[in-house]
């Protein structure tokens, strides 16, 4: 299976990152185009890079490649290997072990959220994504706050 990564680079202009460290590489696992495409320039407007895979197959393989991953966000419902299988993957990984990842998922129930918690998930944002809670939502799990969150 030959999955090309996509990256984005932001046409916007930045805002303040309220204090982030510049050069922030965060790792969108999203099979909706549609979906990427909306995290993306809302990272982009934060002034955060990112990267794109649409399944969770071969992440850690494509992480390993990254010089820099601060944060990974991991759709649940993937094709070929869904997001737990990922999550495995990535705490076994010796380099991304400790990169916190965070469920980003359209099953967004408690019962899904607490599922995610008993995995290993760093975090839980619900989709439909809030365009106006979005970036705080970032900065807040940049800054080290575990963020569970319905929508």
């Amino acid at each position: 299976m030959n999955e090309t990564p996509y990256t984005i680079n932001s046409t916007p202009t930045p805002r303040k990152t309220g204090g982030l460290p510049k050069d922030i590489t965060v790792l969108v696992v999203e099979d909706n185009v549609s979906n990427f495409v909306l995290i993306a320039r809302l990272l982009g407007f934060l002034g955060v890079h990112c990267e794109w895979k649409t399944s969770g197959y071969e992440v850690v393989e494509f992480a390993d490649t990254l010089p820099r991953l601060d944060l990974v966000l991991m759709d649940i419902r993937l094709p070929y290997e869904d997001g737990y299988g990922a999550l495995v993957k990535i705490r076994q990984s010796p380099n991304l072990k400790n990169v916190p990842v965070v469920a980003v998922t359209a099953e967004a129930s408690l019962e899904q959220m607490n599922k995610a918690r008993q995995a290993g998930f760093d975090g839980f944002l619900g989709k439909p994504l809030d365009p106006d809670r979005f970036p705080d939502q970032i900065q807040r799990i940049l800054a080290g706050e575990a963020v569970w969150e319905l929508n």
